[in-house]
């Protein structure tokens, strides 16, 4: 069995970068006679914008792309990730934080801290909200919640471990280069780390295909995996589609847009030989 899926934001146009991530796990899910799957990152609700989601259905289905409907929506699955989140608060393994991205960049640039610290998510949180011993009470309700990443890895037996392409990784420092990540946002609920892993396990994802720039972040998803008792899917991050100055592609990139392309006179097939494809 092999099932995939693409996961965008409609928070803007899909450039050649989503293009390929989709196209390519299209292919492969084809190959294998699996299925490929559609999935809405819509958790960041003042951002998306229903003209967004409408285009990258049409984007998609221009490319060649089919998926089964309906198709997921993160902004209807708000109770699965609070659930998820109450299991770890309950296990004393969260804790509320209150610092601002400006308390943190202070807090990692102070003298005594050394040269800041960077991770998946940016800079290394410095522990600023992280109390001595696990909260008690009831978990608080809209505000921010993060891992306590040293009193997690103490309950690990074991290190941990996962399938990237034909190669065994095996989780390396998470409290060094990681550390204490948010796993609930105060203006979203849940943050990406815990919602993809919940959607992944939830729609039997086998295979999770997207670009190595996601590389670091799996270290998380494992070990979110592990805590809440779910399946490791095997991963395959591709290259990046970069400018002509080796960047990666953004939504800003409107020049790069699928949508854009497309009003040039480009059909699929010649997006597919720019691509490599």
């Amino acid at each position: 069995m092999f099932i995939t899926r693409f996961a965008p934001s409609p928070t803007g146009l899909l450039h050649l970068g989503h293009a390929f991530s989709a196209m390519l796990a299209h292919d492969m899910a084809r190959a294998a006679g699996g299925t490929f799957l559609l999935r809405i990152d819509d958790l960041d609700q003042g951002r998306c914008r229903p003209e967004w989601e409408a285009r990258i259905f049409y984007d998609l289905a221009w490319l060649g792309l089919d998926w089964p409907e309906p198709v997921l929506r993160q902004s209807t699955r708000l109770p699965r990730y609070r659930a998820a989140l109450q299991s770890l608060w309950e296990r004393g393994l969260l804790y509320p934080c209150t610092c601002t991205r400006a308390d943190i960049r202070a807090a990692a640039s102070a003298p005594q801290e050394g040269a800041p610290l960077h991770g998946p998510d940016g800079l290394i949180y410095p522990g600023t909200c992280r109390p001595a011993a696990p909260p008690t009470g009831t978990m608080p309700m809209g505000s921010a919640l993060r891992l306590d990443m040293g009193r997690t890895l103490e309950t690990l037996d074991n290190p941990l471990s996962f399938k990237e392409q034909d190669a065994l990784i095996t989780l390396g420092d998470l409290t060094g280069t990681i550390g204490d990540i948010v796993l609930a946002r105060r203006d979203m609920g849940a943050s990406y780390h815990l919602s993809v892993v919940l959607d992944d396990a939830d729609q039997k994802i086998t295979h999770v295909i997207r670009g190595e720039d996601l590389l670091a972040a799996t270290s998380i998803h494992v070990l979110l995996q592990h805590l809440l008792g779910l399946p490791t899917p095997a991963y395959h991050h591709h290259r990046l589609i970069r400018d002509e100055r080796g960047r990666r592609l953004a939504k800003r990139d409107d020049a790069r847009a699928i949508a854009t392309y497309r009003a040039e006179g480009a059909t699929p097939q010649s997006i597919r030989a720019m691509l490599g494809l």
